[in-house]
């Protein structure tokens, strides 16, 4: 059997033209050799798999060649690779300074690469640093690491820097489908650019998995055979999830989810997936922004389809959904269920909107027919306080009854829907819509002279008081019945019912619920021309103790020997 060398050694870069996607580092290495302005400390740092080493290999054997030696003289016995990673100690430093005097026997110059530099210790790094800064001339050191931020402030001061870059999705494509050539593999472009997408931006990486599906799926390489193999969710998944989520169909998408989850697919991945496909929908739906999405052609054309579907609005939102249950996923309990919650969100997002937009009622006065000729279908009540301005409330609907039954020439009222739409009493809008509806109501004015108004005395109209006071004490509202019942009403001319009250507090407290108080006696005394009165009298509230000292010296008046009681047990109030 024919030996097998994996992609990444086979098709690695002899020179710095075959070098993909860093071609800004590759022209500044070229310019510097041939004006020779080369450093004699250089720094290769970036991510892995993106060639550091090749390009370091590459530097090694440009700067070596006049021109008199074979294409292939890799000058071999002029370029020092140390790997730091396992020979990181001083002694190890202090050998390859020791080779460091001896000048090249073939070439112009000695070349040491020192690959993952950021593992020396301390002291190596000490023991480099009178070398690195005064290097002979026959000398370049090469330093390569994938984290830079390891390596001491004075081996970075000493040194010329260059940043090498993640490979973009699409270079790594390019050179895939060039190798997929060389090789007679006819390949899909979607395939390869599922590759460079999982590739994360290094090569090797990318050149790796593409080894590996082709073993799988031989010399036809689908989409298909690269998504069953790297076990990746494609586009596909989330454009048929997108267009259920549209529709409002949460059963299938609820459906959909679990056959993804008994593929061995982890919801994580899918809902951080899932907002990366609205965040390319919402850039294919503007000019300017659609070279960000980087896919394939084919796929494109998918994107751009579906993005014309997709309001704005629903993109935004529903990308800050999936991106809050991304968040949320790992400290979830019940992280499958955080998921399908999410997913019900998103799958309710458009229908929602549509439930709240009209009018800003729950029900618009427009589903209302009147039929009568007048126009009286409400009552208002005028409550007033000291200031003398009142105020108009409304009446149960048994109140409108009875004065009808009373006086069969008051108008009748029908009400017809003209048609059905609800709204949910849960939303804010829903909440709003009913204040307003409720204020209109409050402000609609009609007509009063048909409405009862029988005549009553004072003491009928104290008992109904006391009543009602009763009625409420029983229902828990103890404040409210404590101020009704700190005052006797009187009747004062033939409507008007006054009351005193100790304090601007208890006064607030029955004017926040006057309403039911008022409808309660006009519908007990027939009589709906009643109006309140509330004044504040400060010598009612001396007939109350409220603090433990008025309620002592109370006490004391009533029963005088109270105080003898406490100085003999020696009390305190």
């Amino acid at each position: 059997m024919e030996h097998f060398v994996v992609s990444a050694r086979k098709y690695r870069p002899k020179t710095f033209k075959d070098v993909v996607g860093q071609q800004a580092i590759t022209n500044t290495l070229l310019n510097a050799i041939d004006n020779n302005h080369l450093a004699q400390a250089l720094l290769f740092c970036g991510p892995r798999g993106v060639g550091k080493t090749t390009c370091a290999r590459i530097l090694a054997k440009k700067i070596n060649d006049d021109g008199t030696h074979a294409e292939d003289e890799d000058f071999a016995f002029n370029v020092f690779e140390l790997d730091a990673a396992s020979n990181n100690s001083v002694d190890d430093i202090r050998s390859l300074i020791d080779q460091v005097r001896i000048p090249p026997q073939v070439g112009k110059y000695k070349v040491y690469i020192i690959d993952e530099v950021h593992m020396l210790s301390q002291a190596a790094f000490n023991a480099f640093l009178k070398t690195l800064e005064e290097p002979p001339k026959h000398a370049i050191f090469i330093l390569a690491t994938t984290e830079k931020h390891k390596i001491i402030p004075t081996i970075l001061s000493r040194c010329q820097i260059f940043d090498f870059k993640r490979i973009t999705v699409k270079d790594a494509k390019e050179y895939l489908h060039y190798i997929a050539e060389n090789q007679g593999i006819e390949a899909e472009d979607d395939a390869l650019h599922i590759i460079a997408q999982k590739a994360d931006g290094a090569m090797r990486d990318a050149l790796s998995i593409f080894d590996r599906v082709v073993s799988f799926a031989g010399k036809n390489l689908s989409r298909q055979a690269v998504t069953e193999n790297l076990n990746v969710l494609d586009y596909q998944t989330y454009f048929e999830a997108t267009d259920l989520i549209l529709d409002g169909d949460i059963p299938k998408l609820l459906v959909d989810f679990n056959k993804i989850l008994s593929l061995g697919f982890d919801g994580h991945h899918f809902i951080a997936g899932l907002a990366s496909h609205f965040r390319d929908l919402l850039v294919c739906q503007n000019e300017a922004t659609i070279p960000l999405l980087e896919v394939g052609d084919e796929a494109k054309q998918k994107y751009l389809e579906q993005s014309k579907k997709a309001p704005r609005e629903f993109l935004l939102k529903g990308i800050e959904i999936a991106n809050t249950c991304d968040l949320n996923y790992r400290s979830s309990r019940n992280q499958r269920l955080l998921v399908e919650l999410s997913l019900m969100k998103l799958a309710s997002i458009t229908h929602d909107g549509e439930k709240k937009k009209g009018s800003n009622y729950i029900i618009p006065p427009s589903f209302y027919r009147v039929t009568s000729k007048e126009t009286t279908n409400k009552v208002p009540q005028k409550v007033s306080t000291t200031e003398n301005k009142p105020a108009e409330t409304s009446v149960e609907k048994k109140a409108v009854k009875d004065a009808e039954e009373k006086k069969p020439e008051a108008p009748k009222v029908n009400i017809n829907l003209k048609n059905k739409s609800s709204v949910s009493g849960l939303s804010l809008s829903s909440i709003k819509k009913k204040k307003a509806h409720e204020l209109a109501k409050k402000n609609h004015v009609v007509d009063e002279a048909n409405l009862p108004e029988d005549p009553f005395d004072e003491p009928t109209m104290q008992k109904h008081w006391d009543d009602y006071v009763k009625k409420i004490d029983n229902e828990g509202k103890k404040i409210l019945g404590s101020a009704l019942g700190s005052d006797t009403p009187r009747l004062k001319g033939k409507n008007t019912i006054w009351i005193e009250l100790a304090n601007d507090t208890l006064k607030k407290e029955v004017e926040r619920d006057q309403y039911p108080l008022m409808e309660y006696l006009k519908e007990h005394l027939n009589n709906y021309h009643i109006e309140l009165y509330i004044t504040i009298n400060e010598e009612v509230a001396k007939q109350y103790a409220f603090t433990p000292q008025e309620k002592y010296e109370k006490l004391r008046e009533k029963n005088p020997l109270i105080d003898r009681l406490r100085m003999e047990f020696d009390l305190d109030v």
